[in-house]
């Protein structure tokens, strides 16, 4: 249905995209993996109108056509669901599902069929969300749930989705995948684009690999495994994904101990206690009260009743800057909206925060240090600390994150969803980079719908359920089963 031929793309005297030739069939599921920066995103603009080759050409149904914007493609049947949300904030759910698709009559806008329709497309999703709230409301599992509601609104022939799953959970993956597999029932041609390589064997027909902006395998699912395709990405074999588990002395200092926190409308009473060198997880569904729990640590939402220790001093944290001063970083899961600035430099973004003894002027010249530090700490493939962040990709993004939240010398980092939108190279550099903290005494508190990142890095887990901590799992005990059963309430 849609193929590329001998696709081409230079930004300045890089070479992203080298001869790539790519073909999609109708009724077909192609999965589309490769590290950070091997080419994905930029083959996907191509494809989607964002961007137009510097050579090379794009069929579909075997005629060359070419998509000067969003606007042809669209038009072309061709739908993508973006990595980062294209999401307006002040703008109700059904306004976004519709925009640039609104239902008229005689000129005027049929809000109630919009909402109708949106609320019909996010049951569809078994989404329970409510089509007049607005987008900048929403947790981050929700805007993707909005992204691929808009997506199905569209008559497509292609629908291309760039890692839709980063911020589901198990249950709500399966419910995408039951809408893919429907659609590629009904001859729809799929692109689907995911570092979690069990999914792409899972629901993936085929395989692509891209290495350094190249086409290098393409092979049935079936005929491969997740270490098989690890290897195929990168080049090489792979260590163990997760670093050895060190013990934690239960003499270890609490450094962080918090008791009967509540939150109006997000936490309930949640009670826990954090350890010099513990990597503790906090699991659950979305909108348990995970994220809303690191969140309230750091300032961002007003608590009601409870405390906060840190190294058995008792503080007041009402807002972010009262976090820092206490020696907390939190890495934000929605790192595009809240976390980075993607027009600002990397050395700037590594410096938003002050830190807590920073004097009032700028220091360009420990700007620049610092950046070409945490560069070289964090291996960010990029030019220099000069690269615009929106210039690099997702998984290089997030390295950027984590430097500018380690910039304030911190004693405890919440890590919220820490291997968003990253590779599984990348990744093992970040779990080897999270357990290095733990052992120089940092305590760490990290929150993933990854149940094998939460299973492989934690040994203690404390699991959400409706704002509560509905219990606690450590040791063997910590498993998928266990870890479901506490966040749904329902026994396997």
């Amino acid at each position: 249905m849609l193929e590329t031929v001998d696709l081409c793309k230079n930004f300045g005297p890089v070479s992203v995209l080298k001869q790539v030739s790519l073909c999609l069939k109708a009724g077909s599921i192609l999965g589309l993996i490769g590290e950070n920066g091997a080419g994905k995103s930029t083959l996907i603009n191509c494809l989607s109108g964002a961007l137009v080759p510097d050579s090379g050409g794009i069929r579909l149904d075997g005629r060359n056509c070419c998509f000067p914007d969003r606007a042809a493609a669209l038009a072309a049947g061709i739908v993508t669901v973006p990595q980062e949300f294209n999401l307006i904030g002040p703008l109700r759910v059904w306004e976004n599902i519709f925009l640039g698709a609104e239902k008229r009559r005689f000129g005027l806008l049929r809000a109630s069929a919009m909402k109708k329709r949106a609320a019909e497309l996010l049951a569809r999703l078994h989404c329970d969300l409510d089509p007049d709230r607005r987008i900048e409301e929403l947790s981050v599992a929700e805007k993707q749930f909005v992204e691929i509601a808009r997506a199905l609104n569209r008559q497509c022939r292609v629908l291309i989705l760039d890692e839709p799953t980063t911020v589901l959970n198990a249950l709500e993956t399966e419910r995408l995948f039951a809408i893919m597999r429907e659609l590629k029932a009904a001859g729809t041609a799929l692109l689907f684009v995911s570092h979690k390589l069990r999914e792409v064997k899972e629901i993936c027909d085929e395989i692509a690999v891209l290495r350094d902006g190249v086409l290098t395998n393409r092979t049935a699912t079936a005929a491969t495994d997740p270490a098989a395709m690890a290897r195929m990405m990168v080049g090489r074999e792979l260590a163990r994904p997760f670093p050895e588990q060190e013990p934690v002395s239960p003499t270890a200092p609490v450094r962080l101990k918090v008791t009967g926190l509540t939150v109006p409308g997000m936490l309930k009473e949640v009670s826990l206690e954090l350890r010099a060198g513990e990597i503790l997880g906090v699991a659950g569904l979305g909108g348990s009260g995970r994220s809303e729990l690191l969140e309230s640590l750091y300032g961002l939402h007003k608590t009601c009743s409870g405390s906060i220790e840190i190294d058995g001093r008792t503080v007041r944290i009402r807002r972010p800057s009262d976090a820092i001063h206490a020696g907390i970083s939190l890495l934000t899961e929605d790192r595009q909206g809240a976390g980075l600035l993607g027009d600002f430099s990397i050395a700037r973004n590594m410096a938003l925060v002050p830190h807590p003894e920073s004097r009032f002027l700028l220091d360009f010249k420990q700007e620049a240090q610092q950046a070409d530090f945490y560069i070289r700490q964090l291996a960010i493939r990029c030019r220099g600390g000069h690269d615009p962040v929106r210039t690099l990709s997702g998984g290089n993004q997030q390295k950027v994150a984590v430097a500018k939240g380690l910039a304030t010398s911190p004693g405890i980092f919440l890590f919220d969803e820490p291997t968003r939108g990253v590779d599984i190279g990348a990744r093992e550099e970040i779990y080897q980079f999270i357990a290095q903290l733990a052992r120089q005494g940092l305590g760490v508190l990290m929150v993933s719908s990854d149940l094998e990142e939460i299973i492989g890095l934690c040994r203690r887990v404390i699991v959400m359920r409706g704002g509560a901590a509905a219990g606690e799992l450590s040791g063997s005990d910590i498993t998928e089963e266990k870890i479901m059963y506490l966040a749904t309430g329902v026994q396997a």
